[in-house]
């Protein structure tokens, strides 16, 4: 059976469903596209410590250019698998834009990282879910929603409060200046990525398979960042890796970037841009428990508030994951 003939048997198989099976299987795609985000929060989180392993000295977006050069080497068999053919120049230009977005965020993250404080980091990340509902509104992907900016605005205080309880209690380490705004841009940048993969899919310009989402702007990513480092960095400090930094790309490259990027785009076909993003609120929690693994002597009552508002925020979030999104 060649590819026409089985969409065309999907089709029809999907047009004999009862509306009580089509709606049933969405509130389950819904419900596993909740699950898996969890799981994408406990990867992002699990990521900073093997970053941390890494040797001194090693250009960061090169290494992310390898990153995403893995990520999508790992991903190419499932793309191949879901491949209808080459995207066509509107698909590719779309593309481009995510890699695009992809670039701006690492890129401003990196140059910002030695003029910004990781306080201001962290509180101007909170922006991302609520810019990507801004963002959403005006591409018409998002619909008015009380509900879920209550939520986003109960998660970005948790990880306020997360912030506020990793630098000491103290908020006196935030500014604002010229380093401030350059990571604000690549904060909206992130949050517009998740934005165009939605408008893309609501206009018939991306697949609706994840796999080949993921892929497309993987490689799009990795050769708009690696141009980055080219530029802005010196490759020959790539010869100082040895086989632990080797093996700690590889590992990131896999579950840092091909599973989370899979599991963002898995979701994005389901869920809104802002409910998606939400879950960043998450990964300061992952990283709370990781660090009182590894430093239990750090435990105390100012770490509860932003923990409850955060868990509270999520709880919120798969609470509605039985109403079926639109």
């Amino acid at each position: 059976m060649n590819r026409s003939h089985r969409r065309y048997a999907i089709n029809t198989s999907l047009n004999s469903q009862t509306p009580e099976v089509r709606s049933s299987d969405s509130r389950g795609g819904t419900t596993r596209a909740h699950l898996g985000m969890l799981l994408w929060a406990l990867f992002v989180g699990l990521s900073f410590p093997a970053v941390g392993l890494l040797s001194e000295g090693l250009p960061p977006l090169l290494l992310t250019a390898m990153r995403f050069s893995i990520a999508a080497l790992v991903l190419a068999p499932l793309a191949w698998s879901q491949s209808e053919g080459r995207p066509g120049w509107r698909t590719l230009l779309l593309y481009a834009a995510m890699g695009l977005c992809l670039a701006g965020f690492f890129g401003t993250m990196f140059w910002a990282a030695h003029r910004v404080s990781a306080l201001s980091m962290a509180t101007l990340f909170v922006s991302v879910p609520l810019l990507a509902y801004c963002l959403g509104r005006g591409l018409g992907v998002e619909q008015p929603a009380g509900r879920l900016l209550a939520i986003l605005a109960l998660g970005a205080s948790g990880a306020l409060g997360l912030a506020w309880a990793e630098n000491g209690g103290d908020f006196s380490g935030m500014q604002l200046g010229l380093g401030e705004l350059g990571f604000f841009f690549g904060c909206v940048a992130s949050a517009l990525y998740p934005v165009l993969s939605k408008w893309g899919m609501a206009n018939g310009m991306l697949p609706r398979q994840a796999g080949l989402r993921t892929f497309w702007s993987l490689i799009a990513g990795a050769f708009l960042i690696g141009l980055m480092g080219l530029l802005w960095e010196r490759p020959a400090t790539l010869l100082r890796m040895n086989l632990l930094d080797l093996l700690l790309v590889t590992y990131l490259g896999v579950f840092s970037s091909a599973m989370t990027f899979f599991l963002q785009q898995r979701a994005t076909s389901v869920l809104t841009p802002g409910a998606v993003t939400a879950y960043s609120y998450l990964v300061p929690f992952v990283s709370m428990l990781l660090l009182f693994f590894d430093q239990p002597a750090r435990m105390g009552m100012h770490w509860l508030p932003g923990s409850l508002l955060v868990v509270l925020a999520i709880g919120l979030l798969l609470r509605g994951a039985r109403q079926p999104s639109r």
